[in-house]
């Protein structure tokens, strides 16, 4: 077979590949779409951070296999230190969960709605309930200034390898040629990538139309079980 028709065919099962490897893995997109619905991220700050631990994901793989072509690494050697990074990720999915899942549950604790009389309004009688940490703020309340789960969870995503990447695209395409082997990886790398963002946008906006006001408080606990679910399914090879 021609080294082209070779190229054109890898690149092929590398966009189907990174298409169905994003889909069924829940972890890829799930992580952002409850994070984003429990710290009130915006659409554009949404995509940012899911682009960037794509690239994280996809540029971590692709690193270590360039470097493996590079040296002549056995492919075998390189597939068990990816496994070994997925257990890494895949723990470290279920501590940040469980640890955010705790907070979470603590701070709705905390924002439990409670009632306030007002004595020095025109009527008596006058009262509201509120939450201390939705629109009614106190000025005792500070809004969080920086943020530090972004960065956990690029983290996570640089520790988390795309499995299928090295020994079935990678070291195939590097036997043809270097342009091939960087041609397939950055259409592996493009597809999952803009899977994740697609899988993140349609995933937030359907969430977005659930009336979830009753347990509002519960996001982020809620977002804290999911993501140390995704780690738990890693974990079980689903």
């Amino acid at each position: 077979m021609p080294q082209e028709t070779t190229i054109m065919a890898l690149a092929g099962l590398a966009a189907s590949i990174g298409f169905i490897h994003t889909i069924l893995g829940p972890d890829h997109y799930l992580p952002f779409i409850v994070m984003s619905r429990a710290r009130g991220w915006s659409k554009p700050k949404t995509a940012f951070i899911t682009f960037l631990c794509g690239l994280g994901h996809v540029g971590s793989s692709g690193v270590l296999g360039f470097v493996g072509v590079a040296l002549g690494v056995a492919v075998s050697r390189l597939t068990s230190l990816e496994s070994v990074r997925g257990d890494i990720a895949a723990y470290l999915f279920i501590a940040f969960g469980l640890a955010y899942f705790v907070w979470g549950v603590r701070r709705a604790i905390r924002n439990k709605p409670h009632t306030h009389a007002h004595f020095g309004s025109d009527d008596p009688d006058h009262a509201h309930e509120h939450t201390h940490n939705g629109k009614h703020m106190h000025v005792h309340d500070s809004p969080e200034k920086v943020s530090i789960t972004p960065w956990v969870l690029f983290t996570v995503f640089v520790f988390g390898p795309c499995e299928p990447l090295i020994p079935i695209l990678m070291y195939p395409a590097a036997m043809k040629s270097y342009f091939g082997l960087i041609f397939v990886t950055s259409v592996f790398a493009v597809v999952t990538i803009a899977t994740m963002m697609a899988a993140v946008f349609i995933g937030s906006l359907g969430i977005s139309f659930i009336p979830i006001k009753r347990i509002e408080r519960y996001s982020h606990a809620l977002a804290g079980a999911t993501i140390a679910l995704c780690g738990v399914l890693i974990v079980l090879g689903l």
